[in-house]
């Protein structure tokens, strides 16, 4: 079982998924003194994946600006970080179950920090990252991690979580369009995707792609040093963990890589 350390409301269980790891899960807001454990569970992703410009906007704030919405799980017997979980309000007048923009992770940041400047009052909640350590993945944490950012979600207020999920097994197929690959499903009905499949179990339903919901551009000299690949043809590049080619122009000294995303939602 997990326990939901809250600010305002006494703690919750989160659903069990697997108690091989015994966790406790606070927001930063419930448990500030954990913040600092943060930056132990960062640059775990392959090199290329930080270098999406947008993410400026929320990484570096989000302690201050978005306390509340940040969930960090921490062994109880070691008192060492396992997984963290980040999330953002967002106002969104229309219902998310009709579909949401295609510019997904990049437009949920831009979207949050215009929100906060301007004083507009938010009315969902969207995902921007959950993140299970390595050597623990596969041990149910993604499940108990997104359990316990759909209860801190309804505790704050809010009746929906949407999410631009990064597809896990996406890397493995980079030249299918995601428009099919988001289709395919095991014989139980449930999508292909593990991290498609964990949103499913959870309760979450699948409603669009969303194309451009990262995009990195840099010149080719930052692409060699972020990946060690010679990026000396125009064209393609099939970049390991990328889950479509970067684009290589080479006359212009330019890869750009856009990474779609699937929205799924949550009714709370």
């Amino acid at each position: 079982m997990v326990a939901v350390v809250e600010t305002h409301a006494p703690a919750v269980r989160a659903a069990p998924y697997d108690v091989r790891v015994d966790i406790e899960i606070a927001t930063v807001a419930a448990r500030p003194e954990w913040g600092q454990m943060l930056g132990q569970l960062d640059g775990l992703w392959p090199k290329f994946m930080s270098q999406d410009p947008t993410g400026s906007l929320y990484f570096g704030h989000h302690m201050t600006a978005y306390p509340e919405y940040v969930l960090i799980a921490v062994d109880r017997e070691t008192g060492q970080p396992v997984a963290k979980a980040h999330s953002v309000p967002i106002r969104w007048e229309d219902d998310p179950a009709d579909g949401m923009p295609d510019g997904g992770w990049d437009w949920v940041i831009r979207t949050s920090a215009h929100d906060r400047l301007s004083g507009d009052n938010p009315t969902i909640v969207s995902a921007i990252e959950i993140f299970i350590r390595p050597d623990l993945r596969g041990a149910g944490l993604s499940g108990r991690m997104l359990a316990a950012m759909r209860t801190n979600t309804a505790r704050l207020g809010f009746t929906d979580l949407v999410a631009p999920v990064r597809p896990s097994g996406k890397h493995l197929h980079p030249g299918v369009p995601i428009e099919q690959y988001v289709t395919w499903t095991r014989d139980d009905g449930l999508p292909h995707d593990p991290w498609l499949r964990v949103h499913a179990r959870a309760g979450g339903t699948i409603l669009n792609v969303a194309r451009t919901s990262m995009v990195m551009p840099g010149q080719l000299a930052r692409w060699r040093e972020w990946t060690g690949l010679p990026f000396d043809r125009s064209g393609p590049v099939h970049v390991p963990e990328a889950l479509n080619p970067v684009l290589c122009d080479v006359d212009q000294d330019i890869a750009v890589y856009v990474e779609p995303n699937v929205w799924v939602h949550h009714r709370i």
